[in-house]
């Protein structure tokens, strides 16, 4: 099971469990973080669960798909590491990576 760092809106981290192979979205909406709305329940239709994964730096593990792009693409807060949380799966590439749920597009 990995662990991952979520954090709020209001800056507060939270230690998530998960399993492997769930989405970002699933993980943080099964830990009760409520900031993170994810509208569209996870068809990547909304962008109301945008994240970034990390710090100010590339996601290394998994190409942006067209649609997650074109919604992002929308976002004032689109940064390099900015996801759709509901388009990432858990994995141990994640290990270490703080999860921020991005103010504004929620």
């Amino acid at each position: 099971m990995n662990t991952l760092t979520v954090v709020d809106l209001s800056g507060t981290e939270h230690l998530v469990p998960v399993q492997p192979g769930l989405s970002l979205m699933e993980a943080i909406r099964d830990a009760g973080i409520s900031d993170l709305k994810a509208a569209c329940g996870g068809f990547c239709s909304c962008a109301t669960c945008h994240v970034y994964v990390g710090a100010d730096h590339t996601v290394p593990f998994s190409v942006i798909a067209d649609d997650e792009d074109e919604l992002l693409s929308e976002s004032a807060a689109r940064r390099p590491a900015s996801r759709l949380s509901c388009k990432v799966k858990v994995g141990p590439e994640l290990a270490g990576m703080p999860i921020t749920i991005v103010p504004g597009d929620t």
